[in-house]
């Protein structure tokens, strides 16, 4: 559906660990321990050991071809593509746009204009799920060509915007959304050949969660039911169906983006139930345990950006700030120890 959120982007900055530090007006403790739930959830490939600290650079790489918020955004190649969102006049688009390198180019567009979808790369190829327009949910599934085009690919078990999505292998899990009326709980997989079917459930309703796949689990944080934001970290595991709470975020937060470096899961900017209380503050979880820690700052307190997951870097693109502005930076998250 509509929302009124915005990314920023901004120039080089370096962005130390710093234990307890704050970041979008939060005073939350560094770490934030995982509850007792997260003790297992069907043997996921991460580490126990609690991610360490870390140094995360953000580096201005590019820029999109106009400001975007709300794009899907997934690794494509040796870049990524940045598929619809909503303009600096809240108005929807159908641009896909591939970044690679400092090159933003639009090469094709959607068969409408749409945001609040989600985008995931299986086998090479890049597939987008959902969306919405006017408040309305699409339950379709587009297959990118390289072209530029897309081209029907099947439909979700019901119309989603809202939605995130990240890959494992050949198959990309669709987490939570909403149908235009009432906000799921769903988490759907989709396997080119095999379509798409429900394979779990989230503990309650959920939107505009921050999503990454990190080993053989998908990673879902924050997002909101409609009305408040969330705190809550959970994990699904594909091989048994299950979803488990492992931790907590030190704030609720929602628009947040989600994505994977080194085996852990970041959880980048977004902001609280309030449409101006962006945060500029990167979070880092250990997928196994669900502690905590601060990994760094956005340059800019951001919401609404998109993520991709590549060799050695994050990608962020697009977003919303504090004062409503969209942005059009592409930044580069790099990690050091």
């Amino acid at each position: 559906m509509r929302i009124t959120t915005v990314l920023g982007c901004a120039c080089a900055v370096a962005i130390p660990f710093i234990a307890g530090c704050g970041s979008g007006g939060s005073t939350a403790p560094a770490t934030t321990p995982a509850t007792a739930a997260g003790t297992a959830a069907g043997g996921a490939a991460t580490s126990a050991t609690p991610a360490p600290a870390v140094t995360l650079h953000a580096r201005r790489v590019g820029q999109l071809p106009a400001p975007v918020q709300l794009p899907a955004v997934t690794a494509h190649g040796d870049g990524a593509l940045a598929i619809g969102g909503l303009n600096a006049a809240d108005g929807s688009v159908a641009d896909i746009v591939r970044v690679r390198g400092a090159t933003a180019t639009r090469i094709g567009a959607l068969p409408r204009p749409m945001h609040d979808a989600a985008a995931a790369t299986v086998a090479g190829t890049t597939y987008v799920f959902g969306g919405g327009d006017a408040g309305s949910g699409f339950p379709g599934i587009l297959r990118v060509l390289a072209s530029g085009g897309t081209r029907p690919a099947g439909s979700l078990p019901a119309p989603s915007s809202d939605v995130a999505a990240a890959s494992i292998g050949h198959t990309a899990y669709v987490v939570g959304g909403y149908t235009g009326t009432v906000p799921l709980r769903s988490i759907v997989a989709f396997t080119p050949g095999r379509g798409a079917r429900r394979v779990g459930s989230l503990p309650a309703a959920l939107r505009y969660a921050a999503v990454a796949a990190v080993g053989r689990s998908i990673l879902i944080a924050g997002g909101t039911s409609g009305t408040t934001a969330e705190r809550a970290i959970l994990r699904f595991d594909p091989a048994t169906g299950a979803t488990r709470r492992i931790g907590s975020l030190p704030a609720p937060l929602t628009h947040a983006a989600g994505a994977s470096l080194g085996g852990r899961f970041y959880v980048i900017g977004g902001r609280g139930a309030d449409l101006t209380s962006q945060r500029a503050t990167v979070w880092v979880v250990n997928a196994q345990t669900g502690a905590v820690r601060r990994a760094g700052r956005l340059p800019v307190a951001l919401s609404d950006t998109g993520a991709a997951s590549l060799p050695g870097r994050i990608l962020v693109l697009g977003g919303r700030d504090a004062s409503g502005g969209v942005h059009d930076a592409v930044l580069a998250l790099t990690a050091g120890t």
